[in-house]
């Protein structure tokens, strides 16, 4: 079986759309597990099977993805997130120009009505200016839901199409055709399609803000890993991206530098500060044989040292992943959630088609339409899932990723969730229930004990320890 292939999934908003994307990839032969995180937007497959494979099987399924292979990738599909995060907050900004006035005025009386003309002239363009809205800040919400329904699901794009383009369409009929309902019941709702889509999407952006914080951890171990490595070809020094680095070649390290790989020590002997590894604060000493490890750093002297384990197969790569594993790992509740948010959307669309029928057969006085569909459109916009599928995976990306900041790896999110019922716990001393970084903080002296030797005697205690 090959190793685990990680994807960045586009065009996902919601827990409906992890299922979609979910039952895609587990549909591509050779497959054993697919784990979508909704939160950090990507996809962990296991199996024995192409990534290629695998890419055109999400887009099969109206979304977009990318292998991502290494640090360059996660910076990539970062500043594709701060590109993104930008363009949310202007999309929210413009929905919200031309929502809130109308909120606003129409509150306080100040806009016509349909009986003249120019009234409905007013009304025409106000209805054009939401309907530029409806394309540039909620395009997106349209365009998934018609890329769900090809697929045949439903998710909360189709909610909000559904809630704002009803707004929208009703408002129009009112404009063009008032005589078909009561005077009572002509009402426009530009203003509500404007200001939804203006929330959804200023939340969309916060949402985006605090996936990005959550990734500091993984960004702060990747620059653990030295950039470049100093090789020694054919009696020849050369400095080489790391990623150029090949199993049993021989390095050289100078004091101050960085190891770039894992490896023996084949000539000479230094001080390694691998304070990053062990949380010890005293550099240790290494000899010709013992190994040293990636992100330590060399303190003293210069050495020779073959490399053993590169790439993917150093202690601080695996560090890394496995940080990053557990940071899109679902524990039982949240499978169980995914589950729930699969039939949520559907569950609502019956619920707000039930609402519309119980106003039109139960109402009572002319504006008994308008009120089935303000009904409608409050049940479609209001139960949109975002919380019910981020609530898991937002909560294990911050836990993991604020245990990652304090030197705690934790393996996978089921193990979050049982922590709760742990009534012992085992510890270890240095750089775990202290610091690792010991330091003087005063002195005190009893009968004839002198300063000096007091420091003698503690620096010689120091020494050995």
């Amino acid at each position: 079986m090959s190793e685990a292939i990680r994807l960045s999934v586009s065009g996902m908003n919601c827990a409906g759309c992890v299922s979609s994307v979910e039952k895609a990839l587990t549909g591509v032969a050779g497959v054993s597990l697919a784990n979508v995180n909704f939160a950090e937007h990507t996809a962990t497959i296991e199996g024995d099977v192409s990534a290629q494979s695998l890419v055109d099987a999400v887009r099969s399924a109206g979304y977009d993805a990318a292998e991502m292979t290494g640090a360059e990738d996660e910076s990539e599909k970062e500043a594709v997130e701060l590109a993104y995060y930008r363009k949310l907050l202007k999309m929210a900004a413009f929905a919200a120009l031309v929502g809130f006035p109308q909120f606003i005025f129409g509150m306080a009386g100040y806009l016509p009505g349909f009986e003249t003309g120019g009234g409905r002239a007013f009304w025409l363009g106000i209805g054009l200016l939401t309907l530029v809205v409806l394309v540039y800040s909620g395009g997106h919400f349209f365009s998934g839901a018609w890329k769900s329904a090809k697929n045949h699901n439903a998710n909360m794009d189709t909610l909000i199409a559904l809630g704002t383009g009803t707004a929208w369409t009703y408002s129009m009929i009112i404009i063009g055709f008032p005589d078909l309902v009561p005077p009572m019941a002509q009402h426009a709702y530009f203003e509500a399609a404007a200001i939804i889509i203006a929330f959804i999407n200023f939340g969309a952006a916060l949402e985006m803000r605090a996936r990005g914080k959550t990734s500091e951890a993984i960004k702060r171990l990747i620059g653990l890993q030295a950039k470049t490595a100093r090789v020694v070809r054919e009696g020849v020094e050369v400095d080489i991206p790391i990623e150029e680095v090949g199993l049993e070649e021989t390095l050289r390290v100078r004091p101050g530098e960085r190891i770039a790989v894992d490896g023996d020590i084949i000539e000479g002997g230094s001080s390694i500060d691998e304070s990053m590894l062990t949380g010890e604060p005293i550099p240790v000493q290494k000899q010709v044989g013992d190994g040293v490890s990636a992100g330590t750093i060399n303190k003293s002297g210069t050495v020779l040292f073959k490399a053993s384990r590169i790439g993917k197969d150093t202690a601080l790569a695996q560090i890394i992943e496995m940080v990053r594993t557990a940071q899109s790992s679902k524990p039982a509740i949240g499978r169980l959630v995914d589950k729930v948010s699969a039939i949520f959307v559907p569950s609502v669309m019956i619920v707000a088609v039930i609402t519309f029928l119980a106003w039109i057969n139960f109402g009572n006085g002319d504006q008994v339409v308008t009120f089935a569909i303000v009904a409608t459109m409050t049940v479609l916009i209001i139960a949109c899932p975002c919380a019910l599928g981020l609530a898991t995976p937002i909560s294990i990306m911050v836990a993991v990723g604020k245990a990652a900041e304090f030197g705690i790896l934790i393996r996978n999110g089921d193990a979050l969730q049982q922590a709760g019922k742990l009534d012992t716990i085992g510890l270890d001393k240095t750089g775990t229930v202290t610091e690792g970084k010991p330091s003087v903080t005063s002195l005190v002296t009893l009968d004839d004990w002198s300063e000096e030797k007091l420091l003698q005697w503690g620096a010689s205690l120091e020494q050995g320890s």
